[in-house]
């Protein structure tokens, strides 16, 4: 999802609903629970829960939620185990889809993702069907407040960036999957309003939908997998 791709589900989720964002909370704070289990509650030697801290306040996540998920880890107050899993498969046209879920029910969990391709003109496929196509990259995306494109050149280089795109919105920062939060702490301390950073998984080819039934099924499977508790990440290579 990179790109115009990105840039429109970045759109989506500033314009999201009151509803969208309370799930939007939950599933970054059942990575929290699982990051904070597995290496502690302090940010300055958890990398990983120190990068969960960001894309929650990134996604407007109030203090006092993400103190109130890590201390409940921390002190093993939840006891819910969740396991991670990831499903391929084919949206209409064969448009490729990668769902990444943590769930603490893998029976439901698969049966709801299965349900949701057949219902939308799709097909879940095996494990490697489509992930061939994608390449892990670190993917940053930065409101475009009007800057100099030779500063903001020198600005994703000098943070260790290693390419970018720009529109009139969003910039977009490509980074080395490890390496997205030291950018992300880079460009924010030059004055970059950071909307998103993240290892993403990128595609190497895009499909493009001409049916007004594809687009629609496709549309429709895209919210559906997105709105269920227990899918944490969706990437695809429709061409939005």
């Amino acid at each position: 999802m990179s790109g115009h791709s990105k840039w429109s589900t970045i759109k989506r989720k500033k314009e999201a609903t009151d509803g969208a964002r309370a799930k939007v909370f939950t599933k970054i704070g059942r990575e929290i629970m699982v990051c904070v289990r597995e290496s502690g509650a302090d940010p300055n030697s958890n990398s990983k829960l120190r990068e969960l801290i960001a894309k929650a306040k990134s996604n407007n996540v109030p203090n006092e939620n993400i103190d109130r998920v890590i201390k409940k880890a921390a002190g093993g107050g939840d006891k819910t185990s969740y396991e991670a899993n990831v499903y391929e498969g084919y949206g209409p046209n064969g448009a490729a889809v990668i769902v990444e879920t943590l769930t603490d029910n893998k029976n439901r969990t698969a049966g709801d993702i299965r349900h949701y391709f057949d219902k939308f003109g799709g097909n879940l496929g095996t494990t490697g069907c489509v992930s061939f196509i994608f390449s892990r990259k670190g993917i940053i995306i930065t409101e475009n407040n009007g800057q100099d494109e030779d500063r903001v050149l020198d600005d994703v280089f000098n943070a260790g960036g290693s390419d970018y795109n720009i529109n009139d919105e969003f910039i977009e920062v490509e980074t080395e999957p490890n390496d997205v939060n030291a950018v992300r702490e880079k460009l924010e301390a030059l004055g970059y309003v950071i909307m998103s950073a993240e290892a993403e998984m990128v595609p190497s080819t895009y499909v493009k939908l001409e049916d007004e039934e594809h687009i629609k099924k496709m549309n429709l499977l895209l919210e559906y997998l997105e709105d269920n508790d227990d899918v944490q990440r969706v990437w695809h290579n429709w061409e939005e």
